[in-house]
């Protein structure tokens, strides 16, 4: 008997498709839970086609990093209060 992917966390559920791997109702479910394109953000490439880093664009995404753990401190914070 399969189990229930609907209700499984995502981490089990990728644990059970490593396992699992030629599972598609699986590996659909767990599609089914990503960002959707309209909502995610796409950063700029990083490096040029020879490799060479391209440093406004590692820039942005340094800030976008630290944006993103500073609201996440602060939403843990909140909610310990």
């Amino acid at each position: 008997m399969k189990p229930n992917f609907k209700e499984m966390s995502t981490k089990d559920l990728r644990a059970y498709l490593l396992a699992h791997r030629d599972d598609l109702e699986a590996l659909d479910t767990l599609v089914s839970r990503r960002t959707p394109d309209s909502e995610a953000t796409i950063y700029p490439c990083m490096f040029t086609e020879e490799g060479l880093p391209i440093e406004e664009n590692i820039r942005i995404a340094e800030e976008a990093i630290r944006q993103r753990v500073e609201a996440e401190n602060n939403r843990k914070k909140d909610s310990h209060s």
